[in-house]
């Protein structure tokens, strides 16, 4: 398919579900700058990283649920194409919320689909996911004809929300509108690989977080398993091609869209390692990859644990005190069986070509990530926390409590060091008084090299002393 790069955009009004998020808030730009006549932001959120900058193009944004229907048809009124985004449970605590998950995956999508037909909207592209075909079985340069995983054995929620919406997306191609105009609606679905770039906000943030804090004790599977992932920018350049696949007045293939009813596999086009795709990026910001491998047997029996716990924990999954699952079955099949994709059914049928490799897109995120880490307060793992924080405070207990509780076993222990109860309350007195003028040192030197994060400089020393103060300094000297 050859067009123009504006084809189907210039003076069309485009609504983008999910769009204050990553890859929406991308796409509403990319839109913008081809000449559209309006861009929608449709989504639950009323402000997110992007927001400002999608308002400042001039995108206009409509807070609202694709649960609720009336929502849907207020922000869908009007628009000539549909760029559905939106979902739930992809990762994390998420996965755990399975009504929502399928409100809003399922619910949703039909409210979408709806809306469609009743307003006249002639395209509609589905972002959709590996998961409708992969559900932890090796997958080697599969393709389209691939059939969808069975539902029934689907390992979570979102890879069986998201496979029975596709279906109902593509089952929907060519559904006469109300209007009964003699015109329909095209659907497509677009399944996108793992997503990558500068400000993602699912899959890398949480890598880092665990590198940071030291909880990623292992690599999981073989070396040898390949992965699939897409650049931003590489996804956007799909999404906008597939709905340019919808048109149906292209001469020669009037009424006959390329996409009508497709889905198609998109990606960087280089299989990798998900931990060594990861390496140069824990690198670049002085984080290790684990040494350690853990076979996806023992994973999967590590995760089906946490899928025990946090489902027990179900009423405060969206307690902000509740940290994410460390892994989850789906999240064991991700990174531990191989599973990508040949997107040559995207490029003959749509033209697509990734426009940025992954040399570039990795340089990229390394930079984002760098200045990143560079604005925030860094510190040391955990394990460092518990040691310093449990020593002070056992140092303390038995300088200075009665023989209550854990005590007596705490006082035994120093006295075994220091021989003398008057030399725990001075070594207990002289840490204390040390913590408290590296704290206010630290203050003092946040002030001049990191002033937006003083305060918790102040507060991470305070707990950690020169653990946390060794950071600063490392800081300063740079």
């Amino acid at each position: 398919m050859h067009l123009s790069e504006n084809e189907g955009i210039e003076g069309n009004t485009f609504v983008v579900t999910g769009g204050l998020g990553f890859v929406g808030s991308a796409l509403c730009l990319e839109l913008v700058r081809r000449g559209a006549r309006q861009v929608r932001v449709f989504d639950l959120r009323t402000s997110s990283p992007w927001s400002q900058g999608l308002k400042n193009q001039g995108v206009h944004c409509i807070q609202g649920d694709v649960v609720r229907k009336k929502d849907v048809e207020r922000a869908l009124r009007g628009a000539d194409c549909v760029f559905h985004l939106a979902s739930y449970g992809m990762s994390g605590k998420e996965m755990l919320h399975f009504g929502r998950v399928d409100e809003v995956n399922i619910n949703g999508t039909c409210h979408i689909l709806d809306a469609c037909v009743e307003y006249g909207i002639k395209r509609l592209v589905y972002v959709s996911t590996y998961n409708v075909v992969f559900g932890g079985k090796e997958i080697v340069n599969g393709n389209e004809a691939l059939p969808y995983f069975p539902i029934d054995e689907h390992v979570d929620p979102y890879g069986r929300s998201k496979s029975i919406a596709e279906q109902l997306v593509l089952k929907s191609n060519g559904r006469p509108f109300k209007k009964k105009d003699g015109n329909h609606l095209y659907t497509c679905a677009v399944r996108p690989a793992a997503i990558y770039g500068p400000g993602e906000e699912r899959h890398l943030p949480r890598i880092v977080s665990l590198a940071k804090l030291g909880l990623l004790p292992f690599k999981i599977g073989e070396a040898s398993v390949k992965t699939d992932w897409i650049y931003v920018d590489n996804l956007v350049l799909a999404l906008i091609l597939a709905s340019m696949g919808l048109l149906d007045d292209i001469p020669g293939r009037e009424g006959h869209p390329v996409a009508a009813g497709q889905p198609y596999f998109v990606s960087d086009g280089s299989p990798v390692n998900t931990f060594e795709f990861i390496r140069p990026l824990l690198k670049s910001v002085d984080y290790d990859l684990p040494k350690a491998s853990l076979a996806v047997p023992h994973a999967l029996r590590l995760g089906r644990i946490f899928w025990m716990v946090y489902t027990m924990l179900y009423p405060w999954l969206n307690r902000w005190w509740l940290p994410q699952p460390l892994i989850l079955p789906a999240e064991v099949y991700k990174v531990g069986v191989t599973h990508y994709f040949s997107f040559l059914k995207a490029k003959e049928e749509l033209g697509y070509v990734p426009m940025v490799t992954p040399r570039e897109g990795i340089s990229a995120t390394i930079s984002y990530w760098q200045e990143r880490k560079r604005k925030t307060l860094d510190g040391p793992t955990i394990y460092t926390w518990l040691f310093c924080v449990m020593g002070m405070g056992a140092l303390f207990c038995a300088a200075f409590l009665p023989d209550i509780g854990p005590v007596p076993l705490f006082r035994a222990i120093c006295l075994f060091f220091f021989r003398s109860m008057s030399l725990i309350r001075t070594v207990s007195l002289l840490a204390a008084a040390a913590h408290i003028g590296e704290a206010i040192y630290a203050w003092h030197l946040a002030k001049r090299v990191d002033p937006a994060n003083k305060r918790g400089w102040f507060w991470q020393t305070f707990a950690l002393g020169f653990f946390s103060l060794r950071f600063l300094l490392k800081r300063a000297r740079n």
